[in-house]
């Protein structure tokens, strides 16, 4: 039987009082690899902060990873983070640390104390988006693409069970979406579920999977056409 990672019935998304996306009826599985596109203003993001819980679900069923996002409270919300991995157009790295200290704060924040656990976790992440030799370096002395690897690699830290990627190829070239890209499709083939809001419709057709829109306060999946 297939497991379902993520499941939302009949739900209704708010921002504040306004309503954003309505009737929102979806289902990802583990190993699914799920294109969340519309354009600016259309409820992306709301979807995405309804789903680590930024917004909070007040109307229809959600449940994401085993948590019940009806009745998720302040304090779940920690730990629904760990089995999330959260990908964000502007990278969040702490600029006043290097790689390694980017991602063994969030290690140490999330309960790891054992120095060489951190440190092997730390090599393997990295060497899992090809930035092991950059561990050393400044975010601020990375390139966008190399900078968006790191923050892929610190999603990947507590080996969550779904990866939330928003827009997270926003801020790069179309040379450098597409090494973004790669990443995360050769995560994905290892196992890695993957929900990822874009507007780069080029990425769509190069790396075709299932889509779905935000349109007119609703989200339906588009079947895409084969060439």
């Amino acid at each position: 039987m297939p497991e379902t990672v993520l499941q939302l019935k009949d739900a209704s998304i708010y921002q504040g009082d306004s309503l954003v996306l309505s009737n929102v009826n979806f289902e990802m599985e583990k190993g699914d690899f799920v294109y969340l596109i519309g354009k600016t203003g259309t409820g992306k993001s709301s979807f995405m902060k309804t789903l680590y819980g930024d917004l909070e679900l007040t109307e229809g069923e959600g449940s994401i990873v085993d948590f019940n996002l009806r009745t998720l409270k302040e304090n779940d919300i920690p730990f629904l983070r760990r089995k999330l991995g959260v990908v964000f157009q502007d990278f969040k790295l702490l600029n006043d640390r290097t790689v390694n200290g980017n991602l063994e704060f969030v290690l140490r924040a999330t309960g790891w104390k054992d120095k060489e656990n951190i440190t092997n976790k730390i090599e393997d992440v990295l060497t899992r988006v090809g930035m092991k030799t950059k561990g050393f370096k400044f975010p601020y002395e990375l390139s966008g693409g190399e900078q968006q690897r790191v923050a892929i690699a610190r999603a990947l830290l507590n080996d969550p069970e779904l990866i939330l990627a928003d827009e997270p190829t926003g801020n790069l070239d179309p040379q450098t979406s597409i090494e973004v890209m790669e990443v995360l499709q050769a995560l994905n083939k290892k196992g890695h579920t993957i929900l990822m809001a874009t507007h780069d419709y080029a990425l769509l057709l190069k790396y075709p999977s299932k889509t779905l829109k935000c349109d007119d306060n609703k989200v339906y999946e588009v079947v895409q056409r084969k060439n």
